[in-house]
């Protein structure tokens, strides 16, 4: 069987603006993120760590690693989606964020999940 039909993991990612956890004042400008993740390949497989490169409008680079997410490490049969939501803050009206989770198959084996970068912007900023 095809080892990328085998492994595959979808990503859908939502956003949002909290404009009453910002301050435009200070530079802090906080965003949710919603992250759908599917198991569409045919092994069950389990998500053990994140690695998030945040980008500010201002070129600010910030990473994040860690294990699971929200405070877990779901296992998903081939199938099943897991959805969390969490959230970042940046100085700048703009930004984006990119990264990947880092898997383990139930045959033992590990691979990664790309997380396509994704915009973080006030609205109205961006047409």
């Amino acid at each position: 069987m095809d080892n990328e039909k085998k492994y595959d993991i979808d990503i859908v990612v939502r956003t949002a603006y909290l404009s009453e956890q910002s301050d435009e004042e200070t530079g802090r400008h906080v965003f949710a993120y919603t992250i759908t993740i599917s198991n569409t390949g045919s092994i069950a497989s389990q998500l053990i760590s994140r690695h998030w490169i945040i980008t500010s409008g201002d070129g600010d680079v910030h990473e994040v690693r860690g294990l699971g997410v929200v405070g877990e490490q779901p296992l998903l049969k081939p199938g099943d989606s897991f959805e969390y939501t969490s959230g970042t803050a940046i100085s700048s009206f703009a930004g984006s964020m990119k990264g990947s989770y880092q898997m383990v198959a139930e045959d033992g084996v590990h691979f990664s999940v790309e997380i396509p970068e994704f915009v973080l912007s006030v609205p109205r900023v961006l047409h």
